[in-house]
C-alpha cells in the first residue's frame, strides 16, 4: 500500500525503500537498463502494430485497391492521407500516456517485463507526472535510438532517463501485482468511483492478504472501508469477520 510519508523514503543501492502511514514497511527494487529495453521494445512493437492495422484496416474499409496504391503518391497532404495518417500517430504517441494513466503507471510492456513506474515516495504517479516524463521522450530519444535516455540510465544512481528525473518517477520491479491482476487494474480504473491512490490502496491490501495477520488485515481493511464511506460493523466471531471484510474489498474490486 503506497500511502507514503515522504520523510520515511529513501533509496539505497538499488532499492526504494518506503515506510507506510499502517507501519508496513516495503522495499521497491528499482528496475535497470534491461527491463526497462525489454518493456520498452514489448510496447514499441505493440504500438507500431495498432497503428499499422488501423492504416490497413480503414484504408481498405474506405478505399479501392488502386485509390490505395496511390495513395502517398501525392506531394501534397490530401484528405485521405489525413484519415489515415493523422489517428495512427496518435496511438502511436500517445500510447504511453493513455495506458500508463488507465494502468496505474504500467503498459503492457511494463506488465510483461514485470516492472511499474511510482513517485520517489513510492505511489502511484499522477497524471501531470505521467504527461512531463512522456513530453520528455523527445530529450531522450535524441540524437537517436534513445541515446541520451540510455546514456543517463547507464550514469544516474537511480538508473532513470531525463523524463524520470524532470517527473520524479522511478520504474520499480513490480513484485506485488500478478498477471491476472492488469484486468482487474483496468476495469478499476475505467468504471470505479475510487481516485487512483484509493484504488493502488484497494488491489495491495487484496495482494498481500494472505501476508498479513488476521488482526492486521482485519485493521487495515476497515481503515480502508471507513476512508472510502463504506464503513464496516463488525458482527459475529473472528473468523467471519475476517471472511467479511476480504469480501466486501473483492466485491468493490469485482463491482466497482
Amino acid at each position: 500500500m503506497n500511502n507514503a510519508n515522504p520523510s520515511q523514503v529513501s533509496t539505497k543501492e538499488d532499492f526504494l525503500l518506503v515506510q507506510s502511514l499502517e507501519g508496513m514497511d516495503y522495499r521497491m527494487e528499482i528496475a535497470g537498463m534491461g527491463a526497462r529495453s525489454h518493456a520498452f521494445i514489448i510496447d514499441w512493437h505493440i504500438r507500431l502494430l495498432l497503428a499499422i492495422t488501423w492504416i490497413l484496416a480503414v484504408g481498405f474499409a474506405l478505399y479501392s485497391k488502386e485509390e490505395i496504391r496511390t495513395l502517398f503518391k501525392h506531394e501534397h497532404l490530401t484528405t485521405p492521407q489525413m484519415v489515415l495518417l493523422i489517428p495512427a500517430g496518435m496511438i502511436y504517441f500517445f500510447y504511453h500516456i493513455v495506458l500508463e494513466l488507465v494502468m496505474v503507471g504500467r503498459t503492457p510492456g511494463k506488465g510483461m517485463a514485470g516492472v511499474r513506474l511510482v513517485t520517489l515516495q513510492g505511489r502511484s504517479p499522477t497524471i501531470g507526472a505521467i504527461l512531463l516524463r512522456n513530453v520528455f521522450r523527445l530529450v531522450d530519444s535524441l540524437p537517436g535510438l534513445y541515446f541520451i535516455g540510455l546514456l543517463s540510465v547507464a550514469l544516474t544512481r537511480n538508473q532513470v532517463r531525463i523524463g524520470d528525473l524532470a517527473s520524479g518517477l522511478l520504474l520499480v520491479y513490480d513484485n506485488t501485482v500478478k498477471p491476472k491482476t492488469f484486468r482487474q487494474i483496468t476495469n478499476l480504473a475505467i468504471h470505479s468511483n475510487l481516485n487512483p491512490e484509493d484504488q493502488e490502496l484497494l488491489l495491495d491490501l487484496l495482494n498481500r492478504w494472505r501476508e498479513l495477520s488476521k488482526e492486521t488485515r482485519s485493521r487495515l481493511a476497515q481503515q480502508f472501508l471507513c476512508r472510502i464511506g463504506k464503513p464496516f460493523e463488525i458482527q459475529g466471531p473472528t473468523k467471519k469477520t475476517d471472511q467479511a471484510l476480504k469480501a466486501a474489498l473483492e466485491n468493490l474490486l469485482n463491482h466497482p
